[in-house]
């Protein structure tokens, strides 16, 4: 896609290492990457790792690395990948059972019509158009999805939005902020008026914590946001320490 900055292209890959071991991988996806193949024909997230892997740990041969869950192409954040499928078989239920949190970031134009609220609706996924619709009831095919979100900051034109999944939906959160009037920065599909540079948008799957599906240990893991004005402003009230990691 020729909209998107090839960044992606020149961040190297041990640069956004969140977490690895010999049973995960976790990384800072770049907006603009791909998680898995699709039409375009671009290289995915999990073959770069692949070759990472590969090259690092010098392993002839086919590696094998599972993909978790995914993110949206023009959004950040962490993004976990098995290395074993011992680990890929206990997260997926893990993932099932709702025992991985998952903590976004979205920025947006109009302020929510409350401080925080749980946004319960019924989704519909529109495949020709690649594009969710969100009702207030339950039709015909329709999905529950339902999320929780508050208002953490705001700048003098945006407000930062700490949002917390319950159901994995395609394009949940871009299509239920935008069914209450807040569409996400840069997210022309869901209704904001105007493109970001290099086609991103302003939504981040900020922080992860889970039990290690192998070791047991906990994990709590901060994935910091591309540089950017606004990414940058909110992040380093948030976390200073973290601000120079910015991608």
């Amino acid at each position: 896609m020729q909209g998107f900055s090839s960044m992606a292209k020149f961040i190297d890959l041990s640069q956004r290492i969140l977490y690895e071991d010999n049973h995960l991988l976790v990384i800072n996806k770049l907006p603009g990457e791909i998680v898995q193949g699709d039409k375009t024909g671009d290289k995915p997230l999990v073959e770069i790792a692949k070759d990472y892997i590969a090259q690092k740990y010098d392993k002839p041969g086919n590696v094998f690395l599972g993909v978790v869950h995914r993110l949206d192409r023009p959004v950040s954040g962490a993004i976990i990948l098995a290395r074993t499928s011992k680990a890929l078989e206990r997260l997926n239920a893990m993932l099932q059972e709702r025992k991985i949190m998952k903590t976004y970031w979205a920025i947006v134009k109009n302020k929510p019509p409350k401080e925080n609220d749980t946004l319960v609706n019924y989704v519909w996924r529109n495949k020709q158009k690649n594009k969710t619709i969100v009702f207030d009831h339950p039709i015909k095919k329709s999905s529950e999805a339902s999320l929780t979100y508050r208002i953490v900051a705001q700048s003098v034109n945006y407000y930062l939005l700490e949002i917390g999944l319950h159901t994995g939906r395609h394009h949940q959160i871009r299509a239920q902020l935008a069914h209450i009037g807040c569409p996400i920065k840069g997210d022309l599909k869901y209704g904001f008026p105007r493109s970001n540079d290099s086609a991103f948008i302003h939504l981040h799957s900020l922080k992860l914590i889970l039990i290690h599906p192998v070791k047991n240990i906990p994990l709590e893991l901060i994935a910091p946001p591309p540089h950017d004005a606004l990414w940058n402003y909110f992040f380093e009230l948030f976390y200073p320490d973290l601000s120079h990691k910015n991608l």
